[in-house]
């Protein structure tokens, strides 16, 4: 009988990639709660009814990628395909909209799409995202790309930041009509047909090259922008020159989901192939009212987490590790005890068996001790520990109780 492999498009994290992992969502996580942001863990399976009303129908996500099924009780779910439409969920079901005042959370895990799996792109992926509801200035955007500018930077990894406004629902509309008047007189495929009765701006978003072409003179949605949105669109920038953040304008930025509104960013790297987005969000003040709460302007990201894996080196770390072993048998209740005690005050391994002095030291240097500590029938005999620091090389034995 064969053996059992994992799903097409999903993939096993472990070893030097979960270190990679694991130490890309602890410092993602620490930068977001410098900005205030507090930790969020939504439910994976959620109604689809969730995804269709926010993600919306003209999405490729929604047209053709999700996991959707019925269950057992006969409630049409699926999968989640990404992390803003559940906390919004969340943030309504939960009355925060009436409550009032700023919510910041963000959030890491698991998204499903059934898509072709590609290198940096797969069916079970991972996304660290932020969502702040309740904000309307436009510093809290800049915030956002600087958070992102600022997680970037400390990974090391460059990067392009593309910009663009979408209007709003004063402006957007008398847009949209001039733009579906432009798209009658082009030869688009398929899907752009399709888009153009359910949302004509995503078709800008076509992948097509045939339609990226014909595009190329499309009016542009920041030539057609109201007052208040080109007020706001001019003073992003404004905030981004004078705080060093380099960008450049796409006019064709609309972004994968129909919720965005006003500002719609992302950051793109030619580091993994073809140059391809590792980050994005902007701002969706409609989508909360969608979902059947109180209008509340908001505004989000999300980092795809595998697509920056490879481009993570990881920096030397700080944190104290010390090894314990015993040399004896008799030793182990003796290394038990101070394995749980000095676990109070930082990182402690260990290994449950009596092992000889230098195969306790390969140990302990594989698995990235700074100090080493061991006890064998002498020590035991004479109430000491033997100590050696990985670093400076000293040795020494002291007193168990001085330990």
């Amino acid at each position: 009988m064969a053996n059992i492999q994992s799903l097409r498009g999903m993939k096993d994290i472990i070893d030097n990639e979960s270190e990679l992992f694991t130490y890309f969502v602890e410092n993602c996580s620490r930068i977001a709660k410098k900005y205030g942001y507090s930790y969020i863990e939504t439910p994976i399976l959620e109604e689809t009814a969730l995804f269709k009303r926010s993600v919306g129908e003209s999405s490729d996500i929604v047209s053709k990628e999700m996991y959707q099924f019925i269950d057992k009780g006969e409630n049409d779910v699926c999968l989640r395909p990404e992390g803003t439409a559940g906390v919004v969920r969340w943030f309504v079901q939960n009355k925060k909209d009436r409550a009032g005042g700023i919510h910041r959370v963000f959030y890491a895990g698991p998204m499903f799409r059934y898509e072709r799996p590609q290198k940096g792109r797969l069916r079970e992926f991972h996304q660290f995202g932020c969502e702040s509801f309740g904000e309307a200035s436009v510093y809290e955007d800049a915030t956002n790309i600087l958070m992102i500018n600022e997680i970037l930077s400390f990974f090391e990894i460059g990067y392009k930041l593309q910009l663009n406004s979408l209007g709003c629902k004063e402006c957007m509309p008398s847009y949209r009509d001039t733009l579906v008047e432009h798209l009658d007189t082009l030869d688009l495929c398929d899907d752009c047909v399709r888009r153009k009765e359910i949302n004509p701006i995503r078709v800008l978003d076509c992948k097509n090259e045939t339609c990226q072409t014909n595009l190329s003179d499309a009016p542009k949605i920041t030539t057609n922008l109201c007052g208040e949105c080109d007020t706001d669109f001019e003073k992003l920038k404004k905030i981004l020159d004078t705080n060093g953040v380099a960008y450049e304008i796409d006019s064709n930025l609309v972004r994968g989901l129909d919720y965005y509104t006003k500002t719609a960013f992302e950051f793109v790297s030619d580091n993994i192939g073809a140059q391809s987005a590792i980050a994005g969000g902007g701002r969706y003040d409609r989508l909360v009212e969608f979902l059947g709460g109180k209008p509340t302007p908001a505004v989000g990201f999300a980092i795809g987490i595998e697509r920056l894996l490879e481009l993570i080196v990881m920096k030397e770390s700080q944190e104290e590790v010390l090894y314990i072993g015993a040399m004896s048998e008799e030793a182990l209740d003796s290394v038990f005890s101070l394995v749980k005690t000095k676990r109070a005050y930082g990182k402690v391994i260990t290994d449950y068996k009596s092992r000889s002095f230098s195969k306790h030291l390969n140990n302990a240097q594989k698995q990235g001790a700074t100090t080493v500590a061991l006890v064998g029938e002498t020590e035991l005999q004479d109430g000491t520990i033997w100590l050696k620091n990985l670093t400076s090389q000293e040795e020494n034995t002291i007193k168990i109780e001085d330990f």
